[in-house]
C-alpha cells in the first residue's frame, strides 16, 4: 500500500528531515581522527532530544544506538563503538528522527582527516549518483528511472552498486512502500505520483557489489574489504522537479570551514 502525503504531512516530514540535517551538522563539528563513533552517537542523541525529536533508529528492530556509523568497508548498519577512528578513514553516518508523528532520514559519508584521492572520487561519484536519482523522482516517471540513473553513473566509474540494501518510502513509518532500489531499468516499476515521499540512498562500493552480514545481525561489509560510500536524502515527488526535504548545506558549511 503506497501512501501519498498531503502538503501538511510533507511539512511535518520536512521538519523531521531538517532536524536530521542539523544533527548531521552537529556531528560534523566533532568528526576528527581519534574520536569514537560511540561519542558521536551520544552527541547525536542528546541533540535530537534537546530539539524535540526522538532518535528513529534506537530500538528499531532492536538496534541499540541513535546512529548507524559505518567506517571504510562497512556499507551500512555499523553499530557505534569505542574504537578511535583512524586518520584517512571514511565514516558513513545514517541518522533518522521521529518528530510530530513523522520520520526524516538522511545519510552522509564523512572524510576523517586526510583521505586519498581514490576514495575522494568514490565519495564524489556516490553523491553525484544520489542527485542523478533525485532528478528522476518526478511525477510521470517510474521507480526504475531512479535506480537506473544511479546505477549508470556509478558503474561508469567501475564501482559496484549494492543490490540488497535499498531506499524506501517514508512518513508515519520509517520504512514504507515502495522500495527504491539503486539499480534498475528505465521505464520499469511503479509510476511516480506527486506527494510520494521517499528516501533515496545509493550505497556504492569501490570494488565488487557483493556484501556480507556479520554475526551481530546488523553490520554489513563489502566482501572484498574495499571502501563503500553512502549518501541519502528524503525527497518528495513533484511535477517537474523533486523537492529535497533533508539538507547537506549545514554539514558542508562545517566541513568546508574545518577543511
Amino acid at each position: 500500500m503506497i501512501y501519498y502525503k498531503s502538503e501538511e504531512e510533507i511539512d511535518l516530514v520536512r521538519e523531521s528531515s531538517l532536524l536530521v540535517a542539523k544533527t548531521h551538522a552537529e556531528i560534523a563539528r566533532h568528526i576528527k581522527p581519534g574520536i569514537s563513533s560511540l561519542k558521536l552517537d551520544v552527541i547525536a542523541e542528546e541533540f535530537i532530544r534537546d530539539n524535540g525529536g526522538k532518535p528513529a533508529f534506537k530500538g528499531y528492530n532492536g538496534f541499540p544506538c541513535t546512529l548507524c556509523a559505518s567506517p571504510n568497508e562497512v556499507v551500512v548498519h555499523g553499530i557505534p563503538n569505542n574504537h578511535p577512528i583512524d586518520d584517512g578513514s571514511i565514516l558513513s553516518i545514517d541518522c533518522g528522527v521521529l518528530m510530530n508523528g513523522f520520520y526524516g532520514d538522511s545519510a552522509y559519508t564523512y572524510e576523517v582527516g586526510e583521505i586519498n584521492e581514490e576514495i575522494k572520487m568514490l565519495l564524489k561519484v556516490t553523491k553525484e549518483a544520489l542527485y542523478k536519482g533525485i532528478e528522476n523522482a518526478v511525477a510521470g516517471k517510474r521507480i526504475g528511472d531512479i535506480g537506473s540513473a544511479i546505477q549508470e553513473h556509478a558503474e561508469n566509474s567501475n564501482y559496484g552498486v549494492v543490490r540488497e540494501m535499498i531506499g524506501h518510502g517514508i512518513g508515519k513509518s520509517l520504512h514504507e512502500s515502495p522500495e527504491v532500489p539503486n539499480y534498475g531499468r528505465r521505464g520499469s516499476g511503479i509510476k511516480l505520483k506527486k506527494g510520494l515521499v521517499i528516501a533515496i540512498e545509493p550505497m556504492i562500493n569501490m570494488g565488487k557489489r557483493n556484501i556480507m552480514q556479520h554475526s551481530d545481525g546488523w553490520t554489513i561489509t563489502t566482501i572484498d574489504k574495499k571502501p563503500s560510500a553512502h549518501f541519502e536524502h528524503t525527497v518528495v515527488v513533484r511535477e517537474g522537479e523533486a523537492e529535497i526535504l533533508s539538507s547537506f548545506k549545514e554539514i558542508e558549511k562545517i566541513i568546508n570551514k574545518n577543511g
